[in-house]
């Protein structure tokens, strides 16, 4: 039986429920989930997902999705599905991964210019999380950002790490560059 990969969307307003009402539809069309992300931003929920499904189930799967129009807690969802493969997991062979810490008082362009060095260097980032938080006594914004990258292995870590201590000076903020432990 042939797998096919959806990458699954949907952000709406946050409301108690919406994950079980989403993954009701995954199990009920013998989907699975290899990866997801969930978080509330704002006053808005969004999940990100990566669902295999049953070459013979997709199109009554991404149909089931569409059902959640019709429930009262789901109705506001905006969904949005795209067939996928893992071909790109080739693309990046050899790659080695690195994990990246940001950390330092909130201003604009820090993940701008963090990802523009990435690019620069051929860099791909598979994960990244930022947010802001108030210092413990000032109360001033700090951003923390957290990315998982794999780099081209012509890209050492000693180098990686001055070049990013540069930025870091430049930016204001703190770059820790280190090899993942799980």
């Amino acid at each position: 039986m042939a797998k096919e990969y959806l990458v699954v969307t949907a952000v709406g307003p946050d409301r108690r429920g919406i994950v079980e009402k989403i993954t009701d539809v995954v199990h009920r069309y013998r989907a699975n989930i290899e990866e997801s992300r969930m978080a509330r931003l704002g006053g808005e929920f969004a999940v990100i997902m990566l669902v295999s499904v049953p070459g013979e189930q997709e199109e009554a799967f991404v149909e089931g999705l569409g059902t959640l129009k019709a429930d009262p807690l789901t109705e506001q969802l905006t969904i949005f599905t795209r067939p996928t493969n893992l071909s790109r997991l080739e693309k990046f062979k050899g790659f080695v991964p690195y994990e990246i810490s940001v950390v330092g008082a909130d201003h604009e362009g820090i993940v701008h210019y963090v990802a523009r060095y990435l690019a620069e260097e051929r860099v791909q980032i598979e994960s990244m999380e930022t947010r802001t938080y108030p210092a413990p006594v000032s109360g001033v914004p700090i951003f923390s950002m957290q990315a998982l990258i794999q780099a081209p292995p012509e890209l050492t870590l000693p180098v990686l790490r001055h070049k990013l201590g540069e930025l870091a000076d430049e930016l204001g903020v703190d770059i820790e560059v280190k090899v993942p432990t799980g």
